[in-house]
């Protein structure tokens, strides 16, 4: 079950996934992808299983089909090296394809891959603002209204009935939003943490993330 929240003045609808909607815009928004991560791991001599992209694809999918938005806007770190496309097979290929035909793709430059490939398709833009909302890959430094951005994969740890649980979530103060990473193998940082803490004003809410729905939980 998704959970409303207002940035901005804009209101928006907090996916159990990590995906952010924009109902007035119908548009779907994603953080940090990270496509063939695993093979980037494994290059390097940690073995991981070759399946993440292909997770986090259907993920994607079930999303597109649920929502059918106009319009995706994915928020950098789409790919997890600048090699990262060269690797992905042609199954991968295929339905990466599909997926930014189905709707105004709209790729955001990240840290990881500042030259998302052209044949993917859409629109590759550093940062977009539309109505009252600026998406970017990495949140400025200083205040910034209506502010959407990736790069820092907040988590938050939650105690309930005993039991102490690390799970990713939104991390919003109603001013600006820091989405959860989406990618099947991404990690996270405590929200408590300075490079996160410091963005917001006192009112900062983590959204976590749950199976099946999002918990608003006061840090």
């Amino acid at each position: 079950m998704s959970v409303g929240a207002t940035i901005n003045g804009e209101q928006l609808m907090l996916d159990p996934s990590g995906a952010l909607w924009w109902p007035a815009e119908r548009t779907l928004v994603l953080a940090d992808l990270h496509f063939e991560k695993g093979s980037s791991f494994a290059r390097g001599g940690q073995l991981l299983p070759p399946y993440d992209t292909r997770t986090t694809l259907k993920r994607v999918a079930t999303l597109v089909n649920a929502y059918r938005p106009a319009r995706i806007i994915a928020l950098g770190d789409s790919f997890h090296d600048r090699e990262a496309a060269g690797r992905l097979d042609r199954h991968e290929c295929d339905a990466l394809r599909a997926l930014a035909g189905s709707a105004e793709w709209i790729w955001i430059e990240g840290n990881h891959d500042p030259e998302p490939p052209k044949w993917l398709g859409g629109t590759i833009a550093p940062e977009i603002a539309i109505g009252g909302l600026i998406f970017r890959h990495l949140p400025s430094p200083h205040p910034a209204p209506g502010e959407i951005a990736g790069h820092l994969h907040p988590v938050a740890r939650v105690t309930r009935r005993g039991r102490s649980i690390r799970a990713r979530c939104f991390a919003s103060d109603g001013n600006r939003m820091v989405l959860p990473a989406f990618g099947a193998y991404t990690g996270g940082l405590d929200i408590r943490e300075r490079p996160l803490r410091s963005l917001f004003s006192d009112a900062l809410l983590a959204y976590v993330l749950g199976t099946r729905r999002v918990y608003t939980v006061a840090t």
